[in-house]
């Protein structure tokens, strides 16, 4: 499902290969429940191959490159963007310039809300997190469509309430847990999603830096590196080569708090 990333940074965990980039379906949420909000939606799997066919007929299709800008806070939007390859990450910057990271959105899902109809301004920002097309559905042609297809209208309904579990689930973890039982969540979660077994533990095969992190979890990049460091002191994870490994889940399981997944 994801396409293969420029080379990471230095402190990045590399690309997957081949074997776990096919393991992930399911996006990227630091949320506390993931599992009660059940996986993201896709919006036309609903749909016959001729409605597919109609909506994509209506799209207006764009390549981007990892790091590329899909849209901008504050810009005016029209409509909604569905993700057909790679994945887009999505976040709000405050007005310091300080950045936290809503989700990372795959295949299948669509991003460019809340609104979809109406050309009003979008209220954060979207950027490829790997290289990625999306089809582009502009508002007033999406307004025709759901009005022809009840399954698109579904598929947008689903999509919009599951974004809202997520973001009011991210919230609450954001005012509710400290930094550290956050990233130790973050990693448990990255392990369930981008795990590979390794003599030492779990692999975290994808490409996310300590910025990525940080930006996730609500931190610095220097203090995300600062915590690796204490945990590989402990052993509960190893920094090897630019790969994060996870030794030690349960200790990780016991620094996030009480179990909710």
């Amino acid at each position: 499902m994801l396409l293969q990333a420029a080379k990471p940074a230095a402190d990045a965990v590399p690309s997957p290969p081949p074997s776990a980039r096919a393991v992930t379906s399911s996006s990227l949420l630091l949320t506390e429940s993931q599992q009660s909000i059940g996986g993201p939606p896709s919006l036309i799997e609903r749909l016959s191959l001729r409605e597919r066919e109609q909506v994509l007929k209506q799209g207006r299709r764009k390549v981007l490159n990892r790091g590329q800008t899909l849209f901008s806070q504050g810009a005016k939007h029209d409509g909604i963007f569905l993700v057909e390859s790679g994945r887009i990450r999505v976040f709000y910057t405050s007005p310091q310039g300080r950045e936290i990271t809503l989700a990372y959105w795959h295949v299948g899902n669509f991003v460019g809300g809340p609104e979809v109809f109406d050309t009003g301004v979008h209220q954060w920002s979207g950027v490829a997190a790997s290289n990625a097309s999306v089809i582009q559905l502009p508002g007033r042609e999406l307004r025709t469509l759901v009005a022809e297809m009840p399954n698109l209208a579904v598929g947008l309904i689903e999509g919009l309430s599951f974004k809202g579990k997520c973001y009011s689930a991210l919230a609450q973890m954001l005012g509710t847990r400290s930094i550290t039982e956050r990233l130790a969540h973050l990693l448990l979660h990255l392990v369930d999603l981008y795990g590979v077994d390794d003599p030492d533990g779990k692999v975290i095969a994808a490409a996310f830096t300590h910025a990525d992190i940080a930006h996730m979890v609500g931190a610095t990049r220097q203090w995300v590196t600062i915590s690796l460091k204490r945990m590989q002191e402990k052993r509960i994870v190893q920094t090897r080569r630019s790969q994060i490994v996870v030794c030690r889940p349960d200790l990780l399981d016991e620094m996030r708090g009480q179990a909710v997944d």
